[in-house]
């Protein structure tokens, strides 16, 4: 039992004085926890990068309930830990209570915008990523049918769907898109068994490419692309090594690049509106030995084109986030 889940226990005691882990970050897990091979991973590779690097050490939690949001966060803010990040929008409503009562400390919240003084909100443009993926998928498909698997059915999953069907759209006009969301609570985000589901559905509909957007419910995803031989398309890690040759690319949201920044600035964070994107690193799309023989040069062209459009301005990527009549869907 780590020290953080003690603190979570009924009869816990603070056995740590502030001043003793005062340098100390930390990072609370969204459910799902740190091994879901996708975006809760990435927060956890950008904190063990930051801890290989310098020698420090961070503390960590990985929650199992919605009602531990709050009480993890007071418990770190109490011991000392400076700055505090969490991974997901579920936890703004806490993030409110806790940054207001805790002014000298520093937090980091990971898909949500939160105005509080000493809060750095971080959002990524996962619709450019999208994109490029959607570009992808059309290059690659030979039904010209293609398929998208979301998560909980929130606007941040509808702003990946959009983007998708818009690169899909620009390389193939005449594809079909088929949009599933697995469900409207955060069980959404691990439950790869209704993630295999939704796929085989898919693909009896005739796709042969689907992108998943659904945290560990991906998993079951990109398994049973892999089970019935058509192509997958992995989010926010590197997910090419799960099924080589079946894993078509990845749509890389950097957000271990969010994690290891804000612990490196420790308790001297600067907080405010961070925004990530292709244009600085923040999204990307992954091409490695594990799918360099599946991402053609025919593909690898397009999607490097989409790239440059997107860069220098030339193509617009709508965002949901910002206006939900996406023109796409």
């Amino acid at each position: 039992m780590t020290l953080m889940q003690k603190f979570l226990g009924a009869a816990a005691t603070l056995a740590i004085t502030a001043s003793a882990v005062a340098a100390d970050p930390a990072i609370i897990f969204d459910l799902g926890g740190k091994f879901d091979k996708s975006f809760n991973q990435a927060a956890f590779a950008g904190a063990t990068k930051w801890a290989e690097e310098t020698g420090g050490s961070f503390r960590e939690i990985e929650l199992t309930s919605e009602a531990q949001r709050e009480q993890a966060l007071r418990r770190f803010a109490e011991a000392g830990s400076n700055p505090i990040v969490m991974t997901g929008f579920a936890f703004a409503t806490a993030l409110e209570q806790v940054a207001a009562d805790f002014p000298d400390t520093k937090f980091a919240i990971i898909d949500m915008v939160v105005d509080q003084p000493n809060v750095r909100s971080v959002v990524f443009n996962e619709h450019e990523g999208s994109y490029l993926v959607g570009v992808a998928a059309a290059k690659a498909s030979k039904s010209g049918t293609v398929g998208f698997v979301g998560g909980m059915d929130i606007p941040l999953i509808r702003k990946f769907a959009c983007g998708y069907v818009q690169g899909v759209k620009a390389a193939n006009p005449n594809a079909t898109v088929i949009q599933n969301m697995t469900g409207t609570t955060p069980a959404a985000w691990n439950d790869p068994v209704k993630g295999a589901e939704l796929t085989k559905a898919q693909i009896g509909q005739g796709a042969d490419v689907v992108y998943a957007a659904a945290g560990g419910t991906g998993v079951g995803v990109l398994q049973t692309a892999a089970d019935e031989g058509i192509f997958s398309i992995g989010v926010d890690s590197n997910q090419n090594y799960l099924h080589p040759g079946s894993v078509l690319t990845s749509m890389l949201k950097r957000v271990d690049v969010a994690v290891y920044d804000a612990f490196t600035e420790g308790a001297a964070l600067t907080t405010g509106f961070n925004v990530l994107g292709i244009s600085n690193g923040g999204i990307d799309y992954a091409v490695d030995d594990n799918n360099a023989a599946v991402f053609t040069a025919d593909i690898a062209a397009a999607v490097e084109a989409a790239k440059a459009g997107i860069m220098d301005g030339s193509i617009k990527v709508h965002d949901y986030m910002s206006d939900s009549s996406c023109p796409v869907m």
